[in-house]
């Protein structure tokens, strides 16, 4: 399990480095509330993959107007071959509660950027 560090992109101006991670079966991730991070996922492979992000202490959430409703499943992402994809981590911060694990991923391309 490796442990993907974010970028940092905050405070920067012009051009600068932005090196891509390769996940493997399973990573962790730091979720920083306080910054706006994020996510970029390219699927690298020649085949689909669903990658889960999901955090170890999440179970339910309540949405006023909906319900209860279980994140314990994680947040899926459904990447084509050669793909690529992106999310704020914040809009999806119910997911990240905890230790945040990234699997089904093995081969696909991530940065995280703390803006």
């Amino acid at each position: 399990m490796a442990a993907i560090s974010s970028i940092v992109a905050s405070g920067v101006i012009g051009a600068f480095s932005s090196t891509e991670s390769t996940l493997t079966s399973s990573d962790t991730i730091t979720v920083a509330p306080a910054k706006l991070q994020l996510l970029s996922l390219r699927n690298a492979t020649a085949g689909a993959l669903t990658v889960v992000i999901d955090g170890a202490d999440g179970t339910t959430v309540s949405i006023p107007g909906y319900g209860t409703v279980s994140v314990a499943s994680g947040y899926s992402i459904s990447l084509a071959a050669g793909e690529q994809k992106a999310v704020i981590l914040s809009t999806i911060s119910m997911f990240l509660q905890g230790v945040v694990t990234i699997t089904g991923g093995t081969g696909a391309k991530i940065q995280i950027f703390d803006i």
